[in-house]
């Protein structure tokens, strides 16, 4: 799900400069004391790692929970997958919505679970439509807050109404993929204020902190929960480096700071940038914006000419919007190559949006 390589668009279309801006990467990469932190543990590579041990103590404390209510793996994809080996069976069924992260569509593809979906209401997950669906086989529902690729949020408060719809035999994922950029919205629902038996909290350490590259990702849930999947998670993953980069990660406050802010500006930026050549992007609260045009050829059209022009974006057919892209927030140099390529494109052939 990575996309297209800077390396391979640079072949293909023989560029020298090449702009990625479709994965939702931190543009300003890792913290300097999580680089040191890797190399550090580098030395001690002949070592197994301690299965995420230590990482665990560090978020339990970080977060002010018991180390039994915490998980740590490869990636939230990583936590996600076991969480489908380890509660999903033949006649379960998972619920999510239309429009969102296919990864959960893929893992249960892979178990043979059935995997249903209700469609978005204007471009945000209907909570109550997926309070609906719920079946007897519905065994796990999955919500990714804010949602990838529109970047919008659902609401504490509709996030309550929906709980009490929802029987207790139900799982549900809260994936806090983007957590860091949107907890300030005053609405937002912080999952950890939500220490249900039957929720299931996924951040990572791939998008603010900057280590996507090195698949750190990390849960709260029951200790029970926990329990069982830590008897399904592979033992020895997060690996010793990307461990140790996650807790070095933690404690560069400032690096974090900087990186917020930066978005927050960039993201100002861009949105006035979009809607001035004629686009309208969806307001988000991550670190990327979801463009809707008039079709999917007109997605397809555009994306093709950016990548002629050495910017990467997303196509978002996998997602289940066709007609969609979505460009992640880069640095300010990222950006105005985007925004410059876009006026050239538009320049040569009307705009579509």
């Amino acid at each position: 799900m990575s996309g297209l390589s800077i390396e391979e668009v640079r072949r293909r279309h023989r560029l020298e400069r090449v702009v990625k801006l479709a994965s939702n990467e931190n543009p300003f990469g890792p913290s300097p004391l999580a680089v040191e932190a890797a190399k550090a543990a580098l030395s001690a590579s002949h070592r197994y790692p301690d299965a995420g041990l230590a990482l665990r103590e560090k978020l339990a404390g970080w977060f002010n929970v018991r180390l039994e209510n915490v998980i740590a793996g490869a990636g939230s994809e990583g936590i996600m997958a076991d969480i489908v080996r380890t509660f999903l069976a033949d006649d379960d069924e998972a619920l999510a919505s239309q429009a969102t992260f296919p990864a959960m569509r893929v893992l249960a593809a892979s178990r043979g679970v059935a995997y249903r979906t209700v469609p978005l209401r204007g471009w945000s997950l209907d909570l109550a439509a997926l309070a609906d669906a719920i079946t007897p086989r519905t065994k796990l529902i999955y919500l990714p807050n804010p949602n990838n690729p529109t970047g919008t949020i659902f609401t504490a408060s509709e996030f309550d109404d929906f709980y009490k719809r929802v029987p207790e035999r139900v799982l549900i994922i809260l994936d806090e993929a983007y957590f860091e950029y949107a907890q300030g919205h005053p609405g937002y629902p912080d999952s950890l204020h939500y220490r249900y038996d039957n929720v299931i909290t996924l951040r990572t350490f791939s998008k603010v902190y900057g280590l996507a590259g090195l698949r750190v990702g990390y849960g709260f849930a029951h200790q029970d929960l926990i329990g069982m999947l830590l008897k399904v998670k592979l033992p020895f993953e997060p690996s010793s480096a990307a461990s140790a980069a996650a807790i070095a990660a933690l404690e560069d406050r400032e690096f974090v700071a900087k990186s917020l802010e930066m978005n927050a500006r960039e993201l100002r930026r861009m949105t006035a940038a979009f809607r001035r050549l004629g686009f309208a992007p969806l307001p988000s609260e991550a670190n990327f914006l979801m463009i809707p045009l008039a079709s999917e050829s007109h997605a397809r059209d555009l994306f093709e000419s950016l990548l002629r022009e050495g910017v990467i974006v997303r196509p978002l057919k996998s997602f289940g919007l066709p007609s969609c892209v979505r460009i992640t927030i880069g640095t300010p140099e990222e950006n105005e190559i985007c925004v410059s390529a876009l006026e050239r494109i538009l320049k040569m052939e009307p705009a579509r949006a």
